[in-house]
């Protein structure tokens, strides 16, 4: 992607440093003497804000771009390009997806050790009791492990779109909807949850991650937000982090290529050097 800046600098000044904000590249450019007037064009794409996109998922909808049996994706949805989903939603669940051109907020917004939080609308079969979402809350022994503690209370039916198909119901056994909040990511961890108190999920709509919500989206929209700063600084502080143990990483591969070297010379040293062998010619 193109961005042109245009710099004025003193006529003493021969050095500009550019350092974007949400990445840890820098680029040093050698300005000519006694110009004080610069434009150029950098062709870079880490001086460019992230893309955030945030899409209302429908039901049945895989989560991602592409599918070889003709089911519906994101394509169908999303006419943006160069963006793609931080996370999943399972294509059963509906709600909030977030979409993104950036590597390093697709980590930051998908990996369960950043503990962003994540707000489910869950309709389940019967009315959980007290104890049931106790254990919610202190955490459900799953195949896979303990699931971390969460936030669980009952909600009145919120009012959202209709779901096609509907869920199926029955008369004889009442519903009750829960708002879950959690902060990690097991594969179908909500459902998994709710079966193991005993009732069976329903209807799954992910309302919120962090701070981003669905309010003002319809099912199937999707709109474009700015990244607050206080994430593109987590986004620099992680980058940091990251470049200064790449960086002892690569020292101490350094020193200890030099240390071996090192080793190789003084062992050599010990050894007698070797006369060369010479040839004796016969006169001719």
């Amino acid at each position: 992607m193109k961005t042109r800046y245009k710099v004025f600098k003193n006529l003493n000044v021969d050095i500009l440093t550019l350092t974007h904000a949400n990445d840890r590249t820098r680029l040093r450019f050698h300005l000519i003497p006694n110009l004080i007037n610069l434009t150029f064009l950098i062709w870079i794409k880490h001086f460019t804000m992230p893309k955030l996109i945030l899409l209302n998922k429908p039901f049945d909808v895989l989560t991602q771009f592409t599918d070889e049996d003709g089911r519906k994706t994101l394509k169908d949805f999303v006419s943006m390009s160069g963006v793609y989903p931080a996370g999943r939603l399972d294509r059963d669940s509906e709600g909030l997806v977030l979409l993104t051109d950036s590597g390093p907020l697709q980590h930051l917004i998908s990996d369960p050790k950043h503990k962003l939080e994540k707000t489910y609308w869950v309709q389940v079969e019967k009315v959980p009791s007290d104890d049931s979402l106790e254990q919610l809350r202190n955490g459900v022994e799953l195949k896979d492990g303990l699931t971390r503690p969460a936030k669980a209370e009952l909600i009145e039916a919120p009012t959202v779109w209709d779901r096609t198909p509907p869920i199926r119901e029955r008369q004889s056994i009442p519903t009750q909807w829960i708002e879950l909040k959690i902060t990690e990511g097991k594969n179908r961890q909500v459902r998994r949850m709710t079966a193991a108190i005993g009732h069976p999920t329903l209807r799954l709509i992910r309302y919120a991650i962090g701070d981003w919500t669905l309010d003002n989206i319809a099912s199937g929209e999707w709109q474009q937000v700015s990244v607050p700063a206080s994430i593109l600084s987590m986004i620099k502080s992680s980058n940091d982090l990251d470049s200064k143990n790449y960086r002892r990483r690569d020292n101490r591969t350094k020193q200890s290529i030099s240390d071996r070297r090192g080793r190789n010379k003084r062992k050599n040293d010990d050894q007698p050097a070797r006369r060369s062998s010479r040839v004796r010619r016969k006169p001719n």
